[in-house]
């Protein structure tokens, strides 16, 4: 059957005309002679109004049976209403129904988190999960944005690979046909290959890790981001990287203000975060803490604890940089004027939220590069496309990879990670 539907989003501009909208019942209250239905669509939510003396007597038995999350269209005229939120609600003059949900099981009673995880599918129809969701889309086109204009080539690194990149063993592995393979941690070393070609690129893709951590920054599987740029410096490094957190934090205030109201979220805090961030020294950081009373030395890399306890002294994002090279990956450049720190920052999120982004020059050096695959023992072999890169026209290069997730939770304020993508999956949770 066709017919033309009006979403919710556009019956705003639509006011004084009759529309349908092919819509859910959130939930309904009544009072008197009117029933007041809380009707969403996917856009948004409006209040649909049912006058007993303005309809017809299908129309009002139809909206007493309906229930929640039964699927309906919903006929009326948009008249704007100052006291909603949307400033528009619809008077109600008809009503199709699709289908009556019966015993839907999350009710506006508390749920505990296993209960609501074990129903994540329904969950996500909730105005929160809603809110965080549509926040998650706009972080993303902010990101494609931002790269698209300043003359970034998207690239699509492997998910299935032959070695690691972080030179660690918290991958998941399988088997591709007779040879071992894992599922990616990181685009990062195609990336730079990907850089030598094109200059300026990124990837935004799904990455892997076998971690058992189950704390409330941790997923084991997550979205990054993850530019790689030729004949740029780690200075260069870090403007980019603020200029790039300032303009996906700026965009979600812009396009997202509703739903950072509905989270509650202080926005205050969210509009300070503008280029320059402050930056500290490994050096420094580690001196702040042993003077706050943290056992704390140095050469060790910082915890959760320790990164709360450096953000709180800034409103704003701030990089530690010069961590030392031996608690840092293999590929990070050591500074040439002192070689036990690396040329590389961690860009650290306020309120608690802990790293966001790790970033470095990465060494360009092929002599170099050798001897540090045989200080982490590193297969020469396996990474032999990996030193072509610097066998023929090294040049200077920089990147770092931030992570949506963790992005996502700090922008919204969100307590755990699990609320910021659809489907979370968790060390002891891969269902639904």
């Amino acid at each position: 059957m066709s017919r033309s539907l009006c979403t919710i989003r556009e019956a705003g501009k639509r006011t004084g005309e009759t529309v349908t909208i092919g819509c859910w019942l959130h939930r309904v209250r009544s009072s008197g002679k009117i029933r007041f239905l809380q009707l969403r669509d996917g856009t948004g939510y409006i209040q649909g109004v049912v006058a007993r003396s303005e309809v017809s007597d299908e129309v009002w038995e139809a909206s007493g049976k309906l229930t929640q999350e039964s699927s309906l269209y919903v006929t009326g005229q948009v008249r704007t209403d100052e006291r909603s939120k949307s400033g528009y609600e619809l008077t109600v003059t008809g009503i199709e129904l699709i289908q009556l949900a019966s015993d839907y099981p999350i009710t506006p009673k508390e749920h505990g988190v296993d209960f609501l995880m074990d129903h994540r599918h329904l969950w996500i129809r909730a105005p929160r999960q809603r809110a965080i969701l549509v926040i998650r889309a706009e972080i993303i086109r902010a990101i494609q944005r931002f790269f698209d204009e300043r003359g970034f080539t998207l690239v699509d690194p492997p998910i299935l690979t032959p070695s690691s990149c972080e030179g660690t063993t918290n991958l998941f592995h399988t088997k591709y046909f007779d040879e071992d393979a894992f599922l990616t941690q990181s685009g990062q070393l195609y990336m730079e290959a990907a850089a030598m070609a094109l200059g300026k690129v990124y990837s935004f893709g799904p990455t892997f890790r076998a971690e058992k951590s189950k704390t409330r920054r941790h997923l084991i599987e997550f979205w990054m981001i993850e530019p790689e740029m030729a004949f740029v410096g780690h200075e260069e490094n870090l403007k980019v990287q603020e200029q790039f957190v300032e303009h996906i934090v700026q965009s979600v205030l812009v396009h997202c203000r509703p739903e950072l109201e509905l989270l509650g979220r202080d926005i205050a805090k969210l509009e300070k975060v503008k280029a320059p961030f402050p930056r500290i020294t490994y050096d420094e950081a580690v001196r702040f803490l042993q003077e706050n009373g943290h056992a704390f030395e140095w050469g060790e890399d910082f915890g959760a604890p320790h990164e709360t306890a450096i953000a709180e002294h800034y409103e704003k994002p701030v990089f530690i940089t010069h961590y030392p090279t031996a608690i840092k990956a293999f590929y990070m450049k050591p500074d040439p004027n002192r070689p036990e720190v690396a040329l590389c920052a961690d860009l650290i999120a306020p309120e608690g939220y802990g790293e966001i982004i790790g970033g470095s020059q990465r060494i360009d050096d092929p002599v170099l590069m050798q001897q540090r695959f045989r200080e982490h023992e590193l297969s020469e072999e396996a990474y032999q496309w990996y030193l072509d890169l610097r066998r023929y026209g090294t040049v200077p290069h920089s990147g770092f990879g931030l992570g949506l997730e963790r992005t996502v939770a700090w922008i919204c304020g969100l307590e755990h990670v699990r609320e910021t993508i659809p489907f979370p999956r968790l060390l002891y949770r891969l269902y639904p």
